[in-house]
């Protein structure tokens, strides 16, 4: 294995890509060469094999994934530990939508040590910290049932804009919960002067770095937070 180049992240780009489409099995490393626009004896300079492209692929999901359920456990409230990792695990998935999509396309990746033990552990932290402590069987049900639910519809919905998709997600998580969805009120003065808020509180301009350093356009940013995008552009040059 070489160190990080153009070269590797785009043989990466194109398999993530080429995975989800076709299934990991039925993707060759030629086909994988062939679509990176180099030899085959050179893809191999930078990759031993296929499986080791799955796992480079896989990591960053896995690893962001536990990341962000740690976050979340080391919140002050139950409501905050609950939301924090609901709105993480979304996330994650958002943004590996090609990852996720290639491992549920071959199920048999998901039963693959060390990824499904990973995969395992992280789910149950997520349907525990979900639940919150204390939680009975209804609790434990209902979380279990949240948790399956978010990451689903990032594959079946592929497709959908990320920011549109999420807010979904977390109204459908929102339901199952028995909390208020997010309001969508139409012709009301939310601002003002009406229309959209005017300002982001400290949070959410740190949010909206975050995920615009993260690839999310200002156009994703401003829909999630329900502001102007030339809201959203004065606090990113800022």
């Amino acid at each position: 294995m070489v160190s990080d180049s153009p070269t590797r992240r785009r043989i990466l780009d194109a398999a993530r890509v080429l995975f989800a489409a076709r299934g990991y099995r039925a993707t060759s490393m030629q086909a994988i060469a062939d679509e990176v626009g180099i030899t085959k004896p050179a893809l191999y300079y930078h990759f031993d094999s296929k499986d080791e492209i799955l796992r480079e692929l896989t990591l960053p999901l896995l690893d962001e994934l536990e990341a962000v359920l740690a976050q979340a456990e080391s919140r002050p409230t139950p409501d905050e530990v609950r939301w924090h990792a609901i709105e993480g695990y979304v996330d994650v998935h958002l943004r590996h939508r090609h990852t996720l999509t290639m491992l549920v396309r071959d199920m048999t990746l998901l039963v693959q040590a060390p990824i499904a033990d990973r995969f395992r552990t992280s789910i149950a932290l997520a349907n525990d910290l979900v639940a919150g402590p204390g939680g009975g069987l209804e609790q434990r049900v209902r979380a279990s049932q949240v948790v399956a639910g978010l990451a689903d519809p990032v594959v079946l919905f592929r497709d959908v804009p990320a920011a549109r998709l999420r807010e979904l997600i977390l109204d459908g998580a929102r339901a199952l919960l028995d909390e208020p969805t997010t309001p969508r009120t139409r012709g009301k003065a939310r601002g003002r002067n009406g229309g959209r808020p005017a300002a982001l509180t400290e949070e959410q301009i740190t949010q909206a770095r975050t995920l615009h350093t993260e690839g999310h356009s200002a156009e994703e940013i401003a829909t999630r937070f329900e502001v102007s995008r030339a809201t959203i552009y004065r606090h990113l040059k800022t």
